[in-house]
């Protein structure tokens, strides 16, 4: 009798590595829908994730948005997320922000722009200090009077949104159950 010969077996193609948008983005936001949060947890989450990643100040992004989701017992590590993919959008932001806030809270200090803080700095630097200062002020009063509008306009927009996401979701595993 011949020796046998194990039959042939089929290989699959292996498959693609997803993409960075996928691993960096869409996974991620997908696994906090994984984690029981509540939609009105979510929309929250999403909302001061949303204000403290637009903040018109570099460098109290994470102090926000810790402090924020310490505070209403949210999931930090979701609001953080959230708060620095909004980092592009508020380094556009910070200009505009800045010198409609030097007109808002200094209306009676010159305009901020970068032709008049290099000659101050070179020549009055202590007036270049109040007209940033001003600046300053003046941004973080228009970004929270924004927040304080947008806000809760996002937050009612979302709260359906994420329930009827997050019950089509859940209905398939209570179905195998």
């Amino acid at each position: 009798m011949p020796p046998s010969v194990p039959p042939p077996v089929a290989v699959s193609a292996p498959e693609p590595p997803p993409s960075w948008w996928r691993r960096r983005i869409v996974q991620p936001v997908l696994n906090l829908l994984r984690q029981g949060l509540t939609p009105h947890q979510l929309a929250l989450t999403v909302v001061l994730g949303t204000a403290a990643g637009l903040v018109p100040m570099l460098g109290i992004t994470t102090l926000l948005a810790t402090s924020a989701a310490i505070r209403l017992r949210l999931n930090v590590a979701a609001t953080l997320l959230i708060a620095h993919l909004w980092s592009p959008v508020q380094l556009l932001l910070i200009i505009p922000f800045m010198s409609q806030g030097a007109r808002l809270w200094g209306a009676h200090s010159p305009p901020l722009t970068l032709e008049k803080l290099q000659y101050l700095f070179g020549h009055d630097w202590v007036a270049a200090l109040k007209l940033l200062w001003h600046a300053i002020v003046g941004a973080l009063a228009l970004w929270a009077g924004a927040f304080l509008v947008l806000g809760p306009v996002l937050y009612f927009v979302l709260r359906p949104i994420l329930t009827r996401v997050m019950s089509k979701r859940t209905a398939p595993e209570e179905q195998i159950a």
